[in-house]
């Protein structure tokens, strides 16, 4: 816990209004960020992409299931493993009460893993979540999207990871987010993709978390997510 320094109410307000002007200046240069993303350049989908799905085999197009514009998280799933990444469960338990108020605004959401079909769908039912999610197993798609490797890159450090080349990363997979719009006539473009602490806007809990004076907690841990586990393996999961 950090220091405690205990005022009177009249300093308490002064220091809070202090920290206000900071959160203000925050709020407008997140604004500033907002519309930059959304004023980002287009690039067309030229290739075609097939994934595996409840429905059946879906190209890119059918998962916008008729909406506009469509958001995949890429979620950490290799094809040999029995469960998904812990840490993309827990951006997965943030999302998946939105999708439905997604689809209001013209967005579908589509959750894209390596793992197969079979795989996917336990582990689904096993999280208790509703949400469409496919197998990308029998196509480049997550390759082309930077979010899956070979061992043969992992080995020799060629990463393309976050826009830069030459990174490490310990798994031949890696957690993202990518938006995609789609036209009339059908053309797809590929409008966004967040990679790294990118991700931290979709998790409320480290929002919730910065609130208390304690924070994230995570110092002392050998990696910021350490504490992180499947919610139905927390002792206490409700």
């Amino acid at each position: 816990m950090p220091s405690r320094n205990i005022v009177d109410e009249k300093t308490w307000i002064a220091a809070r209004k202090d920290l206000l002007e900071k959160e203000k200046s925050f709020s407008r240069m997140r604004d500033e960020i907002t519309q930059a993303r959304q004023a980002l350049p287009w690039r067309k989908i030229s290739k075609s992409y097939e994934f595996e799905t409840e429905d059946g085999v879906q190209s890119l197009a059918e998962l916008f299931e008729g909406y506009g514009q469509l958001i995949i998280y890429h979620f950490m799933f290799e094809p040999q493993w029995e469960a998904g990444c812990k840490s993309c469960s827990l951006v997965a338990d943030h999302y998946a009460p939105s999708v439905a108020h997604l689809k209001q605004r013209d967005v579908n959401l589509v959750t894209v893993s390596r793992a197969s079909l079979d795989k996917i769908t336990g582990f689904k039912q096993r999280m208790g979540w509703d949400f469409k999610w496919v197998s990308s197993t029998q196509s480049d798609f997550n390759f082309d999207f930077y979010v899956s490797f070979t061992k043969e890159q992992i080995d020799n450090n060629k990463i393309y990871f976050n826009y830069s080349e030459g990174r490490t990363f310990p798994s031949t997979e890696i957690p993202a987010i990518s938006t995609f719009v789609k036209e009339p006539d059908g053309t797809i473009y590929h409008t966004y993709s967040g990679f790294s602490r990118g991700l931290e806007n979709f998790m409320g809990v480290y929002t919730l978390l910065d609130l208390v004076p304690k924070g994230r907690d995570e110092d002392q841990l050998s990696y910021g997510m350490e504490w992180v586990r499947l919610h139905d393996e927390y002792e206490h999961w409700a």
